[in-house]
């Protein structure tokens, strides 16, 4: 890395910290005055919802790391175009795709921090912060496990594998004990949802009762049960795929596979992260020809805007085919890296179109 690598490196990661620092102080802000709502509930208070909020913040980040980098390293390098630095780069004999080079290199730096930040510091952050708003709201109930939950709720103990809607859990199993601590049934349910109040539907239900030194086995189609918890609380630890670290949703990948369990919501979220955290390269290199085509003797104001949009359109079609990519029967990895794979494109096409 020569000098003129440094210097470019170091302005679109200096612009880049910037607009990381106005976007994270526009998230806490809308995060903060969205937990109004939960303030005074329970033990929680005001000085909670800002540990909430800043607890927050990595997660955030880590999201929006791959926009701060397009919008910064359009701002960087627009602003040494504006200045005319990039042109007497050129005239220098440096060529764009050696721009473009120097460019990548801020967008590693920047894919380091990345995976630093989703792998050692924002799932902790994110499940203590939400550990400590559902215990703060709800400080008579607890709650272990980080494979599947494990819910207390009275002389009940409720197991839940898997959350697969806001309101239904998916390998429901209840064991109730009796005064004298002796398990009194087992029961479990494919499903269980919340159908109002606190009343919770089991599917395919299936119990065995123990009564003096006799094993009962009932089967219904539908259980209704009476419960003193919420959906909120019970969804606690269940697993959630975009709040695992990448070796975390491997690691549970190959648990699911060797059970013969249903692995898409995480397969998609696994390959989902890595191609978000490859963009991050591939958006400081599409941001050079924004330097050198029309855009170059715009304002910052216009530079913006135009790396918004991109950004935005991006986060649409990534978004989109997460999210579809279950009902349509899309391939997990094609679905993934598709919105990367075009940005990939876009971007050495723009590049190779510039004079």
């Amino acid at each position: 890395m020569n000098l003129l690598d440094r210097y470019l490196a170091r302005t679109v990661l200096l612009y880049t910290l910037m607009v990381s620092g106005v976007l994270m102080t526009l998230a806490s802000l809308f995060t903060f005055i969205g937990q109004q709502d939960d303030i005074g509930v329970g033990a929680y208070g005001m000085d909670d919802a800002v540990v909430f909020t800043l607890l927050t913040l990595p997660q955030l980040l880590f999201d929006s790391l791959p926009l701060a980098a397009l919008m910064g390293a359009i701002l960087g390098l627009g602003t040494l175009a504006r200045d005319s630095e990039l042109t007497v780069m050129r005239a220098a004999g440096v060529s764009v795709w050696r721009i473009a080079w120097s460019a990548a290199l801020a967008g590693v730096v920047l894919l380091a921090a990345m995976w630093v930040i989703g792998e050692y510091v924002a799932p902790p952050a994110d499940r203590y912060a939400r550990q400590l708003k559902i215990f703060s709201k709800y400080s008579e109930y607890n709650a272990t496990g980080s494979r599947s939950s494990w819910v207390k709720d009275g002389s009940r103990f409720i197991n839940i594998q898997q959350q697969t809607a806001d309101n239904m859990f998916g390998g429901v199993y209840l064991f109730e004990f009796q005064p004298n601590r002796s398990l009194g049934r087992v029961g479990r349910g494919d499903t269980a949802s919340f159908e109002g109040g606190r009343t919770w539907t089991f599917e395919n239900y299936a119990e065995t009762r123990f009564t003096d030194g006799l094993a009962e086995a009932v089967r219904r189609p539908h259980q209704d049960l009476e419960v003193s918890i919420n959906r909120e609380f019970l969804g606690l630890a269940v697993i959630d795929p975009a709040s695992l670290p990448v070796r975390g949703l491997y690691a549970y990948l190959r648990h699911l596979r060797a059970n013969d369990l249903e692995a898409g919501p995480y397969e998609i979220a696994f390959w989902s992260r890595i191609a978000r955290s490859a963009a991050v390269v591939l958006v400081c290199v599409l941001a050079v020809p924004f330097a050198f085509g029309p855009l170059r003797a715009t304002g910052a104001g216009t530079r913006t805007v135009a790396g918004i949009l991109v950004g935005v359109l991006f986060f649409l079609v990534n978004r989109t085919l997460e999210n579809s990519s279950q009902v349509y029967g899309l391939d997990p990895f094609v679905a993934a890296w598709t919105p990367t794979a075009l940005l990939a494109l876009a971007a050495f096409v723009a590049l190779w179109r510039v004079r």
